[in-house]
């Protein structure tokens, strides 16, 4: 029997470490032609790929758009998602990402352990870190820990946004624990997740995460933290990796990334505090955001954060 799908998106802005990425997705994979890589490279000019990369991955589904026109990452993902065919799972993560041996099936096995529980679930934290030491990315694990996305102790919910700050808490486990909230560059999940609560291409970046934890528990799916999660993320900012939102990156767009930002927020308050319907990209009917509130502690229709974990109901 083949060994299932995994279409993995990868939304690249200008990130040097693209390539590493995907030969290191291929290098460590079990099932390397089970893979659809998915990317979008917003840059100057495209990453030259070698021919291999085709060769070794199942499909490799690559676009590359100059850096001026890119609207942000919100965008990008849910442009990449259109690529999406038979693949049965889904894992996003972002262009600068080092993988474990193997770490195609931990991710399956990962989701089938947390499947007879919930067989609508999603698997997703911010990952542990790489450090780059001279050429060679220097791994990070929290063995035996899985890290649990809580608001952060300042979070509220007064202004007129609805965007919290989150910060991942390592737990010792040695099973998935239950969650409320996602990390955009670790998510894994049946594809079909994204024909339920498509990707808003209308948000910027800010409120991302939240967004689709909150439609997708409203649509009646889990969100899982499992320990030992196979991939690791460069955090920090890096010379050679511009930021979308920098003056520099702005100066010639048609479209500034505070406007995107400005119509985000709106977009986020619509959705959480006034309750605007917005069709494929608002909530589910599984589950109601007094509900949400009532089992996360986050508590968007009284505008109020409590640090009460709570289990799934």
């Amino acid at each position: 029997m083949p060994p299932p799908k995994i279409f993995v998106s990868i939304a690249a802005y200008r990130d040097p470490d693209l390539l590493p990425t995907l030969q290191d997705a291929l290098d460590q994979a079990q099932h390397p032609k089970a893979l659809h890589l998915g990317v979008l490279e917003q840059s100057e000019a495209p990453t030259k790929l070698p021919p291999d990369l085709h060769q070794r991955a199942g499909q490799l589904s690559y676009l590359h758009l100059h850096h001026r026109f890119s609207r942000g990452p919100c965008w990008a993902r849910a442009l990449i998602a259109t690529s999406l065919r038979d693949e049965e799972y889904f894992l996003q993560i972002d262009s600068h990402t080092r993988f474990d041996k193997g770490w195609d099936e931990a991710f399956i096995s990962a989701y089938e352990a947390v499947e007879g529980r919930q067989p609508k679930a999603i698997l997703s934290t911010y990952p542990c870190a790489f450090e780059v030491e001279g050429d060679v990315a220097v791994k990070k694990p929290m063995p035996g820990q899985a890290l649990v996305l809580r608001p952060r102790s300042d979070a509220s919910l007064q202004g007129a946004s609805p965007v919290l700050s989150f910060h991942a808490i390592p737990t010792p486990a040695t099973a998935a624990l239950p969650g409320f909230h996602v990390g955009a560059g670790c998510l894994f999940a049946p594809a079909r997740l994204l024909q339920e609560v498509p990707l808003d291409p209308w948000l910027y970046f800010h409120g991302e995460e939240q967004n689709l934890a909150v439609r997708a528990w409203t649509h009646g799916w889990d969100i899982w933290h499992p320990p030992d999660l196979p991939i690791y993320h460069l955090y920090g900012r890096r010379d050679d990796r511009p930021v979308h939102w920098e003056e520099e990156e702005d100066r010639d767009r048609p479209v500034k990334w505070w406007q995107l930002h400005a119509q985000a927020e709106q977009r986020m308050a619509a959705l959480l505090f006034e309750r605007h319907d917005l069709k494929a990209y608002g909530l589910g009917t599984a589950r109601s955001l007094e509900a949400y509130a009532s089992a996360s502690g986050i508590d968007y229709c009284q505008r109020r954060v409590s640090d009460i974990p709570r289990s799934h109901r």
